[in-house]
């Protein structure tokens, strides 16, 4: 059963015949075709191809995925229709239509988060693993977890009488409590009670097992057990337990003296914005759900009650390497052979020729790398980078640091404004400073999105630059489930372009005359409308006139218009697009030429790249490759500094058309197509063999990065609109 299944024609109203250029309806809604997404995410928690833990893994992430949703997305959509904003989104829903869909289309994905909960569980007691509850345990388990509790969790709790002298406490964004009816056994004076579940502790607790057994209990299991401990004298006559979600969004004055003192001080406005959602254990007292909603200021639409698990997103913490039978087999990233012909060398291997990297399967330390030995090397002059997401304990920021304190010239552009990551980037900013870098925050009005690293290098009496651009972020953890792509090339016009761009982000000097880049909000969507027009010329002139293009989400109105005409102009268009898609594919008169899919699979999918035929079609020597850090939304377009770098050494081109874009479209096992109405379909599999792009990546080698051994014997795929 898939989504469609769950959805009524109510929440797609729009016919064929409404498909008009000129009307709202061409587009698809931002809000659901993102909702559309997290189902696919949550069906790969049913695929019975993929190993149980890692369907575990999907499901916490599709309920990560739908906190988030519901923090940013559905909290702006609901300030908005509470302000009596009626302003149509570009498909003409106003905020409040929007709203009533995204409820509706929520609570059914809820309601089957929880129906795949059960079914995992199930299949995880034949596993031997067990989720129990306080009735499943033994003395000896009791004996236990009262061990556990007096030792480890006690001194952690708060334990909040609600009554006139004790107001309701503060609870944050994603706050887990239990609320608790209590009588005094002595004279059964009644008392209502808060209990908060730390997010300091983990949620499950493993139990003494037998071998081969994993037995777990959730905390609030251990919490019930033990009131007498909390609430001595007293015993419980009610319970439920809820959890809050609030409005996450960040606000910020436009003129801020202190950029950095201004996002600390938001950070700490976010944990008290408001209740957007609550969850709520079915069946809960009414005296206590009256009391929460009451104390939130939640409506009854704002609350969902669960019968089930509350926090789906924890069960993050039962995916374990106790079992590595029930994940996906190990995999070690690869370390490029012509790196390891030059022994190590970053700079040596860059100085042969350009080298693109697809990460996970090729290693990002390879990044790490660059910068650590640029660090130390006594002939680097000058550093600098933009730092958008990276890790709590990054050793990018390590390097830089290193060769700050070392008296290189060090430039660090850092995005305070990356959403969820502003107070981690902080503390980087603080380290970095500390070191003696020159720390930059880019605009106020844009986010610097953009993803690019140079190193100035002293080689006899030139200064060399060498440049790595990225499609993805400088974050070590995230790059191992992340793919992206990472150029590092020493060409002259990429290094005098990403000096440029540097300048222009501590200077705010637009760039002039960027020779192989395009930036935004300046030149990258008129750089791609351009493109796409090109190939409307060459359809004209009865050549070959084809685009292939993936990212993770396109919403842009104009750019979906273009490739709309390019459509009703003859070009083929082969769009993989992981996420929100605005573009209705496939009507007649309007897009019967464009073709859309996802690839939900082991790896995030998360590369941005374009190849456009130039008049010879796809694939092509003569084809022109850009890679990007940008997506195809207004925000990315209009709003961020983002690049787009056309891709001109042969093997990397190649690289990219042949195999990675290549193998993308021809990815069966992994992917679904998208249908004019927003909803998709599983890609048909054969029953003996079905092309899985992560497995084609983990087990060949890039082109570009073979080394002394040749690229003769690396696989290339070849696809058409016809395959």
């Amino acid at each position: 059963m898939t989504r469609a299944d769950f959805l009524h024609e109510a929440d797609y109203p729009v016919s064929e015949a409404d498909f008009d250029i000129k009307s709202p309806s061409r587009f698809h809604n931002r809000e659901l075709s993102w909702l559309a997404f997290n189902w696919r995410v949550l069906e790969e928690a049913e695929n019975t191809r993929v190993p149980l833990l890692e369907r575990l893994r999907f499901l916490s992430i599709s309920a990560t995925n739908l906190d988030e949703f519901y923090t940013v997305r559905v909290a702006g959509l609901r300030e908005l229709a509470q302000a009596g904003n009626t302003t149509p989104a570009a498909d003409g829903l106003s905020p409040a239509d929007q709203l009533i869909l995204i409820n509706a289309d929520a609570r059914k994905l809820m309601d089957r988060q929880q129906k795949t909960y059960a079914a995992l569980r199930a299949e995880m007691d034949t596993a031997g693993i067990h989720l129990l509850s306080g009735a499943d345990l033994t003395g000896e388990d009791r004996a236990h977890l009262g061990e556990v509790f007096v030792t480890q969790i006690f001194a952690v709790l708060s334990p909040l009488a609600i009554d006139p002298a004790h107001p309701f406490p503060f609870l944050p964004n994603t706050g887990f409590a239990l609320a608790l009816q209590l009588e005094r056994k002595a004279d059964k004076t009644p008392l209502r009670a808060l209990l908060p579940v730390p997010s300091q502790l983990p949620r499950f607790w493993r139990l003494p097992s037998p071998e081969g057994k994993i037995r777990v209990l959730p905390m609030e299991e251990i919490l019930l057990l033990h009131l007498d401990s909390l609430f001595p004298g007293y015993k419980a006559k009610g319970s439920c337990a809820f959890r809050i979600l609030r409005d996450s969004d960040l606000e910020l004055e436009e003129e801020a003296e202190d950029l950095v003192r201004e996002f600390e001080t938001a950070l700490k406005r976010r944990r008290r914005g408001e209740v957007v959602r609550m969850k709520l254990s079915a069946g809960a007292p009414k005296a206590l759900r009256n009391l929460i909603m009451e104390e939130l200021t939640v409506t009854d639409d704002e609350v969902v009650e669960i019968e089930g698990l509350i926090g789906m997103a924890d069960l993050s913490e039962l995916v374990t390497d106790a079992r590595p039978d029930l994940l996906w087999p190990s995999f070690t990233p690869r370390v490029p052979e012509r790196v390891q012909d030059h022994e190590g060398d970053m700079f040596r291997a860059i100085r042969q020729k350009d080298m693109l990297l697809h990460h996970p399967y090729e290693t990002f330390d390879m990044v790490v790398r660059f910068l650590k030995q640029a660090a130390v090397d006594p002939k680097v002059v000058a550093i600098k980078q933009t730092l958008y997401r990276t890790s709590y304990n990054s050793p990018i920021v390590d390097a830089l640091c290193e060769a700050a304190e070392d008296g290189k010239s060090v430039t660090a552009l850092v995005e305070l404004k990356a959403r969820f990551d502003e107070a981690a980037n902080i503390r980087q900013s603080r380290r970095l400073e500390r070191a003696g870098a020159h720390v930059v925050y880019g605009f106020m009005t844009l986010k610097t999105h953009a993803k690019i690293s140079t190193v100035v290098r002293r080689e006899g009496s030139d200064l060399v630059t060498y440049t790595h651009y990225g499609t993805g972020n400088y974050h070590p953890g995230t790059a191992r489930v992340y793919t992206d792509v990472s150029l590092f090339t020493c060409d002259k016009a990429l290094g005098r372009d990403a000096t440029k761009v540097m300048n222009y982000l501590s200077g705010y000097a637009e760039p002039d005359k960027l020779e192989n880049l395009s930036i935004s909000p300046l030149s990258l969507k008129p750089k791609l409308l351009e493109m796409i027009a090109a190939e409307c010329d060459h359809a004209a002139k009865g050549k070959p006139a084809q685009i292939w293009a993936k990212m993770n989400s396109l919403i842009e109105a104009e750019v979906i218009d273009a490739l709309y005409a390019a459509s009703q102009a003859g070009v083929k268009i082969d769009l993989v697009v992981r996420g929100i898609c605005g573009l209705r594919p496939g009507v007649a008169g309007l897009s019967e030429n464009i073709r859309v899919k996802s690839i939900v699979g082991r790896f995030l999918e998360h590369s941005r790249i374009v190849c456009f035929g130039n008049g010879h079609g796809l694939p092509s020597s003569k084809a022109k490759v850009f890679i990007s850090s940008a997506d195809w939304m207004g925000r990315n377009l209009n709003r961020r500094v983002e690049t787009l770098i056309e891709i001109r050494n042969a093997t990397v081109k190649a690289q990219i058309v042949s195999q990675v874009m290549a193998a993308n479209l021809a990815d069966v096992a992994q992917s679904w197509v998208m249908n004019a109405d927003g909803s998709f379909t599983r890609a048909q599999m054969g029953e003996d063999f079905a092309f899985n792009c992560h497995r084609f990546f983990m087990e060949n080698p890039s082109l570009s990065g073979r080394g002394s051994a040749g690229a003769a014997d690396v696989p290339k795929l070849t696809h058409t609109s016809d395959d």
